[in-house]
Order: structure tokens, then C-alpha cells, then sequence
């Protein structure tokens, strides 16, 4: 079982910025960011295919979040720009173990791997 582990949460002031990491022990096909802030269910975030060409985003972080991969490391990051309050959340990452066409970036049960999470607070 491959395993995702996340780093570069923390505590922030709105505007500043954020890089997160998440570094697989195997291979990884598609990968993404989701966040689940407090009371509230999982989100969609951001993903990226296989091939790093195609990358998908949440409509509430269009412009703000960057996401891009480094196959040759098997790490997935998250540039994270203009942080707002409502960017609070445990961030986690997924990934494809195995490869798959036609993958909806978005949806949540394209991914079998998922990391434990890590912290964002953007403090106002």
C-alpha cells in the first residue's frame, strides 16, 4: 500500500502564502487536494493527471492555489497564495495507485490513497 504523507500546514495571516507538500512511497497516477474545514464535509480542492498537463480547481480557489507534481520525487505540492480565513481546513492528499483513464479529477472516490492531513490556519 503506497502512503501519502503531507507537510507545510500551519498558522497564517489572510494574505500570505503556503506550500504543501505530499510525498508518496510508490508511484501515483492522478493526485489532488482536498480540505475539510471545521464542521464541515470534504472538499474538492485541486488535482493533476498523471502527466502534470491537466490540472483541475475548486471554483473557491481559482487564481489563488497552484498545484503541481515532480513524478521524478513522487511528490505532489500545493502553492497556496492570498490566504483567506475560509482556506482553514485539514488539508489531505490523494492519489491513484493505479492508472485509469477518463479520471474526474474532483471526485473523491477516483483516489485509493490518501494521506493523513495537515493544518491550514489563516488567521484574520
Amino acid at each position: 500500500q503506497v502512503q501519502l504523507v503531507e507537510s507545510g500546514g500551519g498558522l497564517v495571516q489572510a494574505g500570505d502564502s503556503l506550500r504543501l507538500s505530499c510525498a508518496a512511497s510508490g508511484t501515483m497516477y492522478a493526485m489532488a487536494w482536498f480540505r475539510q474545514a471545521p464542521g464541515k464535509e470534504r472538499e474538492f480542492a485541486a488535482g493533476i493527471s498523471w502527466s502534470g498537463t491537466t490540472t483541475y480547481y475548486a471554483d473557491a480557489v481559482k487564481g489563488r492555489f497552484t498545484i503541481s507534481r515532480d513524478s521524478a520525487k513522487n511528490t505532489v505540492y500545493l502553492q497556496l497564495n492570498s490566504l483567506k480565513p475560509e482556506d482553514t481546513a485539514v488539508y489531505y492528499c490523494a492519489g491513484q495507485s493505479k492508472l485509469r483513464l477518463g479520471v474526474i479529477l474532483h471526485r473523491g472516490s477516483e483516489y485509493d490513497c490518501w494521506g493523513q492531513g495537515t493544518q491550514v490556519t489563516v488567521s484574520s
